[in-house]
Order: structure tokens, then C-alpha cells, then sequence
């Protein structure tokens, strides 16, 4: 049994975000320190559940059930020696060795639980990133984003219920539901062929699957799609997506979004039901505050030893960090 002053001097382990990096990192850390009493690991997330962010154009689609594929935080931590604490980081008081964390809100806006702070000895942070709209006009009014469960969801909503509207407003003749993505690198063709897959889940729904059809637009401002990967990967991805019936557009770059859809360089109306922006990502802006030395879309400037330059204490893996 540990007295109290081996807890006091238990060096705490803080892990800012749940996804695949940081979830794989705590549980890692808890097996090897945390259920030996070396160490008490926390992970901090605003989230009750890890679904693998490269999986929510499944969610997004309804081809992947969340009740399932979930993994539930707080219990995973019990069974891998590590804590959990549900919350929002909004910052971090470097000075103090703190992380605030934001209040817990129910959804009429009623305080469970206050703001706080938690102190650590060494900070980890996986907090990956969001995704960047460049300052365009129009994207966070019109625009769906997959960068969370949540948001994955209420897409899957939306696209149901344009589905229904679209069959309503034209009685027995059903027309073409317009979707138009921005961004082709892998969660952009991702989404554009998982859809293909979307009327199987509209029979459930009781439309009639040979009368539906989807329209997908893909847009992409560089020369081709998936720029980061090699040209002939994109080359037999985009043979692929062709087949699917969506169609691509390169070169293409979007300068504001409308109600109607989206509007390019040449000031020409892409038209779309539905609006999905995966163009470029970028950190959450309150890491700007912390004092870390930060990159141009505020990733932690760090060595390859993935410590930040800034603060011995502070460590970064993911998107969230950058190693010049």
C-alpha cells in the first residue's frame, strides 16, 4: 500500500487527447508504470468515446455503428492502469504546471461540472488537428466537417433528411441529391467513395433504391487528388472514383460558400444540397496562447525527441506537433 508521501512524489503523467496516438500512449503507460505505482497516468479528453478518426467517413455514411466500434474512455482506463478526466483543455498555465480545463456542460447549457485546473510533472500532447478553412467565407455557415464522432453524425443526419426532402418536393420522380466535397486528400475520397455505399442504408428508410441517386462533386484546388501520395496511387484511386460516378475537379479553388454551393476563382456556382469542407488542416487555436513556439497552423515546434522547444516538460506526438 503506498504511503502518502510516495504519492506526493508519484510523478503525473498528463495526456492532452484520446485519439490514436494518445489512446495507444496511456495505455502503453499504464500497463508499465501506472499499474506498478510508478507513475499516475491521466488522459484528458472532450470526449466520452475514441472512435479512429480516419474511420468517420464511416460513421458519416452510417457503415459503421458507434455502439460497436467505440472504445468507452473511462473504462478502457480502468483496465489499463491509467485515469480519466472528461473536459475541455482551453489552456495551459506553464508557470504553474497546470492544465486548464474548461467547465462540463449538459445540453441546455447548465454547469455539471467547473472549470478546472490539473497539475502535472510531464505534459503530453495528442490533440491532433481540425480542419482549416483559410479564413473562406461562408465555410462555418454551410459547410459539414468530419473532424469529430459528433460531427460525423450529424452529417449522416443531414444527408438522410436532404434524401427525404429532395423525394418529398418531387412526388414519385426522385432527383439527384447534389453533395459537393472540398479537399481531396484522404478524407475527402475517403467520404467520396464510402457514399457510394449510402443507398444501402437509405432502404432502411424505406426509399426506393433504384429511383435514388447521388451526385458527388469532388474539388480539389491543386493539380490532382491525394497530393501527398504517389502519382500513380492517385492516378488509380481517381479510375476508381470516376467509376463510382463522382466527378473530380482539379485546379479548382473555392474563394466562398453559399447557401446554394460553392463559389470558385472564376466566380462559377458549384451547386450542392449538401457541403462537406476536408481542405487542409490546422491546431486548435488555443495552443497559440500557451506560449510554445508554434508553426504557421499552430502546430508545436518540437525536436526529434518530440519534446517541445519551448518547455522541457511539454511533449507532442501527432498532427498537433511539427519537427522542423
Amino acid at each position: 500500500m503506498q504511503t502518502s508521501l510516495e504519492q506526493q512524489t508519484m510523478p503525473h503523467l498528463v495526456v492532452v487527447g484520446g485519439g490514436a496516438g494518445g489512446l495507444e500512449l496511456v495505455t502503453a503507460l499504464g500497463r508499465k508504470l501506472g499499474r506498478k505505482g510508478k507513475a499516475k497516468i491521466t488522459l484528458i479528453d472532450k470526449h466520452r468515446i475514441h472512435i479512429w478518426k480516419p474511420l468517420l467517413h464511416e460513421v458519416a455514411t452510417g457503415s459503421l455503428d458507434t455502439e460497436i466500434d467505440a472504445v468507452v474512455y473511462r473504462a478502457h482506463a480502468a483496465r489499463h492502469g491509467y485515469q480519466f478526466q472528461l473536459g475541455a483543455v482551453s489552456g495551459i498555465n506553464r508557470a504553474k504546471n497546470e492544465i486548464i480545463i474548461d467547465p462540463i456542460l449538459d445540453d441546455s447549457g447548465n454547469i455539471i461540472v467547473d472549470a478546472r485546473t490539473l497539475q502535472y510533472d510531464r505534459l503530453i500532447l495528442a490533440i491532433g488537428s481540425v480542419s482549416n478553412d483559410f479564413g473562406t467565407p461562408g465555410v462555418s455557415k454551410y459547410c459539414n466537417m468530419l473532424d469529430s464522432n459528433e460531427q460525423a453524425q450529424k452529417f449522416q443526419k443531414t444527408l438522410l433528411n436532404q434524401f427525404l426532402k429532395n423525394g418529398q418536393e418531387n412526388g414519385n420522380q426522385v432527383s439527384p441529391t447534389r453533395l459537393a466535397i472540398v479537399g481531396a486528400g484522404a478524407t475527402g475520397v475517403e467520404l467520396s467513395a464510402e457514399l457510394h455505399h449510402v443507398v444501402e442504408v437509405l432502404s432502411v428508410y424505406d426509399f426506393d433504391k433504384k429511383n435514388e441517386r447521388l451526385s458527388i462533386n469532388l474539388i480539389e484546388a491543386g493539380p490532382r487528388i491525394l497530393p501527398v501520395l504517389p502519382e500513380r496511387i492517385a492516378e488509380s484511386a481517381s479510375e476508381e472514383l470516376e467509376k463510382l460516378g463522382v466527378e473530380i475537379r482539379t485546379n479548382t479553388r473555392i474563394t466562398k460558400v453559399v447557401s446554394e454551393g460553392f463559389i470558385d476563382a472564376d466566380n462559377n456556382l458549384i451547386p450542392a444540397d449538401l457541403m462537406v469542407w476536408a481542405a487542409g488542416v490546422k491546431v486548435q487555436s488555443w495552443v497559440v496562447d500557451t506560449g510554445l513556439e508554434v508553426n504557421s497552423i499552430n502546430q508545436v515546434e518540437c525536436m526529434p525527441s518530440l519534446k517541445s522547444k519551448t518547455d522541457d516538460s511539454v511533449y507532442v506526438i501527432g498532427d498537433c506537433g511539427s519537427i522542423p
